[in-house]
């Protein structure tokens, strides 16, 4: 086929072709699965943009002497030194990571067929990602700490009426609960509270 020729070629035209399946696959990952089931709206914007930035890089390493392993220990060294300060999940690195793997398949890869096998590859990946969020999230406990002012019921033999009134308050269904510390004066305490969250 014609654009399956074309997109071997290198030229702009292939390369924007390259791109247009890059910039779904990025937009199915990063809006619709990641953001679906993290409701973190703050890294989108970096995601979306480091996955275009290293898809035009690697698309052009062929025009410049430089190997790819080089320029994507590059890009390592100043994502480290640009994200060691910021909070981030092993989930949140590890779409990081995904973002730069999609990327960098989606502008080197060049498969018999190449659209068939690009289509494949970033179906793999997405169905994969999609399988393990919708499964693994059903069965994911979350903490969050509240200040509590019933001491009495923190005792062990009031564990099932504490649980049921925390899901009460919070909405939450409360599976465990872990006393952080405790102000006799006040008769407040922390504790931290875990929780299944149900999918939307």
């Amino acid at each position: 086929m014609y654009i399956e020729s074309l997109v071997l070629e290198n030229t702009l035209l292939s390369m924007m072709i390259r791109f247009s399946v890059n910039f779904i696959t990025l937009f199915i990952l990063i809006r619709l699965i990641y953001y679906h089931f993290t409701k973190k709206a703050e890294f989108l914007f970096s995601y979306f943009l480091m996955g275009i930035v290293i898809f035009f890089i690697c698309a052009i390493l062929q025009t410049v002497d430089i190997q790819l392993g080089m320029a994507l220990g590059l890009f390592a060294i100043f994502a480290i030194l640009r994200f060691r300060t910021v909070n981030y999940s092993v989930k949140d690195m590890t779409y990081v990571f995904a973002v730069i793997g999609v990327s960098v398949i989606n502008s080197q890869a060049n498969l018999t067929p190449p659209v068939l096998g690009a289509i494949l590859l970033n179906s793999i990946i997405l169905v994969t990602a999609l399988i393990l969020e919708f499964f693994l999230n059903k069965r994911q406990v979350k903490t969050y700490n509240i200040i509590y002012n019933k001491p009495e019921l923190l005792k062990p033999e009031f564990e099932q009426e504490l649980l049921r009134e925390l899901s009460e308050y919070t909405g939450r269904n409360v599976v465990k609960v872990r006393i952080v510390r405790m102000d006799i004066g006040k008769c407040t305490s922390e504790i931290e509270i875990s929780y299944r969250e149900s999918l939307e």
